[in-house]
């Protein structure tokens, strides 16, 4: 249950539907399976797993959902080898050359026949409302599949107001400035890992694991112009993560102090402990959140 990315985004108007409302209006997009015919299928699911069919977990104002995709695999060398043949057996018979056209009806027709029999694999992804703090926060490693959710969310809601989160400084300048003057925030501890990126439109691009990035081969990129858009940080030894230029969040750990809370919490079953960890994990963040802000100047409420 643990997120492991973070691609967080701002309410712009107050999230007013209580989890019931909210329930019911997820009710008629819940998950189905692929029909023989489709390539893939998206809808909700519970986030307490197959057992369960409540779609919205609750637990201290905070409400979590989850997005399930099955998809078909077909694999593309397959499919191609198969339509070079038809198109062959086709062009043979007619004794011509098959228009562009043809070409693609011919390719879609074979996807078509061959989706009854396709493997499929299905991933799930789970977000969180913060009512509250105003927050819709997405594990999703890219923007892509949290804008996937997103917009697939909008469908039962009609209105969603929300941006990507920003701040006033850019995170790469404030995250640059950390490397150069050496001077994190106190309760910033900067870990082994950064990327660097020239400025101009297809500068060079330098990745760096398990390397002091206070030591001179660093600080020589950096004195050339070359600007951290990736950093490995950890914040009050409670959290480590990596952070990019977008203020995504990559690789979010929970360190000892949060997993000694979880572990001082007896609970009777998998769902009481799902409701532990989603209250601790939550509550940690809606913490962390304001403090990233103001790391990066604050935020940026015009954007």
């Amino acid at each position: 249950m643990w997120f492991k990315n973070l691609a967080i985004y701002r309410l712009t108007e107050a999230f007013t539907l209580t989890p019931t409302e909210l329930e019911e209006k997820l009710h008629s997009l819940r998950f189905k399976p692929c029909s023989p015919t489709e390539v893939f299928s998206y809808g909700w699911t519970s986030p307490l797993g197959r057992n369960s069919e409540q779609l919205i977990h609750q637990a201290n104002g905070f409400m979590m959902l989850c997005a399930t995709k099955e998809e078909k695999v077909l694999p593309t060398s397959v499919i191609n080898e198969m339509t070079a043949d038809k198109i062959s057996e086709k062009e043979d018979q007619e004794a011509r050359k098959l228009t562009k056209k043809e070409r693609s009806e011919l390719k879609d027709q074979i996807i078509f026949e061959l989706l009854p029999r396709a493997f499929s694999f299905s991933k799930r992804t789970f977000a969180y409302i913060d009512p509250k703090g105003g927050w819709l926060i997405v594990d999703a490693a890219s923007a892509k599949k949290a804008e996937e959710l997103i917009s697939f969310l909008r469908k039962n809601l009609v209105s969603l107001p929300l941006v990507p989160v920003s701040t006033k400084e850019k995170p790469v300048t404030t995250m640059t400035q950390w490397l150069v003057q050496n001077s994190a925030p106190t309760d910033v501890l900067v870990e082994d890992e950064c990327e660097l990126r020239a400025p101009e439109e297809s500068g060079g691009i330098i990745r760096c694991k398990r390397q002091d990035l206070a030591a001179p081969e660093i600080k020589n990129h950096l004195d050339t112009g070359k600007q951290v858009i990736k950093l490995a940080i950890s914040w009050s030894d409670r959290l480590s993560f990596i952070v990019d230029e977008n203020l995504s969040i990559k690789r979010l750990k929970f360190l000892d102090l949060i997993q000694d809370q979880v572990a001082d919490t007896e609970t009777g079953s998998a769902e009481e402990q799902f409701d532990v960890d989603f209250t601790i994990m939550s509550q940690e963040l809606s913490s962390f959140l304001p403090r990233m802000l103001e790391l990066f100047g604050g935020e940026n409420i015009n954007a």
